[in-house]
């Protein structure tokens, strides 16, 4: 088998764009996202709960805005539990 440094510096260039990251994306891309969005729920649902208890809002919106919490708590904790098993399922791969 005949491995010439420039095919292998050749096919790393050809190749190099792919692994490359999305300069459009941003900081952290889908990832970053995400978590503003789950933040920002996390944000709203605070302020409708002080509103609810100031007076400010129906029962219906602070019910609606705990149901979203819920499931933005729990979406996480499952992205959460998937990384930690890929993680240890990684360090299980022998070298």
């Amino acid at each position: 088998m005949d491995i010439r440094t420039s095919t292998v510096a050749n096919a790393y260039a050809a190749n190099r764009p792919a692994t490359a990251p999305d300069p459009d994306a941003g900081p952290g891309g889908a990832f970053a996202q995400a978590a503003d969005t789950f933040i920002e729920t996390l944000r709203h649902s605070e302020q409708t709960a002080m509103s609810a208890m100031s007076g400010g809002a129906d029962p219906h919106a602070l019910v609606q805005a705990l149901a979203q919490t819920e499931l933005a708590v729990e979406t996480a904790v499952t992205v959460r539990d998937k990384v930690v098993e890929a993680y240890q399922e990684i360090l299980r791969m022998p070298v």
